[in-house]
This record gives structure tokens, sequence and C-alpha cells, in this order.
């Protein structure tokens, strides 16, 4: 069976254009490959549904220098 996805929701902060969109999705998508992200640059939300835990999100975008906070998951 395979490992359950987890739907997150983040608050995103620092989101300037859709080169900072696309590299949200490509920070998300190093975690976790088959992760499906969906970002909404106007409310600074993205939409993640991924295997990986909410926490190690929030680091991996920290590290890309945006300010991300979990709100779901």
């Amino acid at each position: 069976m395979d490992a359950t996805h987890t739907d997150l929701l983040m608050r995103v902060e620092g989101m300037t254009c859709d080169g900072c969109a696309a590299a949200v999705t490509r920070t998300v998508q190093r975690l976790d490959p088959a992760a499906e992200v969906q970002v909404d640059r106007a409310t600074g939300q993205v939409a993640i549904r991924t295997d990986a835990q909410a926490l190690v999100v929030v680091e991996a975008l920290t590290k890309a220098g945006y300010t991300a906070t979990a709100m779901t998951g």
C-alpha cells in the first residue's frame, strides 16, 4: 500500500513573481518528487499534497529564502 499523502496548507511570504512560485514548487518537489503543489501568489497560500512532513517542508522553504508557516498539517 502507498504511503499516505498529507494535504498541507501553508502561508509563504516573499513570493513576488511567477519565478518565486516556481522556486517554491521546485523546493517542495525536491523533498517529494510526486508532490502536488498549487501556489496562490495573490493570497500567499500554497496547497501541497505530499508524503513529506509539514515541518520538513517549512524548513526547506525557509532555507530557500521564504517565510513559511504551516496553516494545517
